[in-house]
């Protein structure tokens, strides 16, 4: 589960429009915008290193922060888009929404897999795929979880783990209302080619013993 809520230091943005965004840009700040939870939204400037850093961190839009500006109550917010430039793929726009504890909120949470050293599959040369890496959850604002876990330790070649197989944080759940594939585990390529080797000799003997 989400520990410690990390705090996302911020100042206000004085000035509005493309204008006060640029002069933002030129001190090395991403102009960013926090809305919701029933008050006006409030501009905001947040420093370029320390916000490119969190982002290459990964995880930054399932992220809950405790959202700091100075000469306001510090306010829990999660990131709902990032605008970036279309040749650096750097940010330049953050907007973020003000969260109750108990809102319901759409995340994207990554599944991270266990047991694979233990996995008689994977021993027997098997690939592990990820058909989805993320799942998304409907979670508690103040209880999102940092990943889910999925066991293999017990799967074999041709094998598959649906979303009934991770044990999901208490009041989460699915916004796919059936039980999804989340990973499974394939013959590698050598086998599957002797395999098929093997099925077309067969049916060439069964044809032979036809005629």
């Amino acid at each position: 589960m989400a520990g410690e809520i990390p705090d996302l230091v911020a100042t206000e943005r004085t000035g509005t429009g493309k204008g006060a965004a640029r002069q933002a840009r030129r001190e090395n700040l991403v102009p960013g915008i926090v809305y919701g939870g029933g008050v006006d939204p409030l501009p905001i400037n947040l420093p370029f290193n320390e916000l490119l850093k969190r982002l290459k961190a990964g995880r930054f839009l399932s992220t809950l922060f405790n959202m700091k500006v100075e000469g306001h109550d510090d306010v829990r917010v999660i990131c709902r888009a990032v605008q970036r430039d279309v040749v650096k793929d750097l940010p330049t726009h953050v907007d973020f929404i003000r969260l109750r504890r108990t809102t319901k909120i759409n995340l994207f949470i990554p599944v991270e897999f266990v047991g694979e050293e233990e996995s008689p599959g994977l021993k027997k040369g098997g690939v592990l795929t990820a058909v989805r890496p993320e799942v998304e959850l409907v979670v508690t604002a103040g209880d999102i979880p940092d990943h889910l876990t999925l066991d293999v330790s017990k799967m074999n070649i041709g094998d598959t783990a649906t979303i009934s197989s991770i044990d999901l944080p208490a009041g989460a759940k699915p916004t796919i209302d059936r039980d999804f594939v989340i990973a499974n585990i394939t013959a590698p390529s050598g086998l599957r080619a002797s395999d098929d080797a093997e099925d077309e000799g067969a049916e060439e003997a069964e044809a032979e013993t036809e005629e």
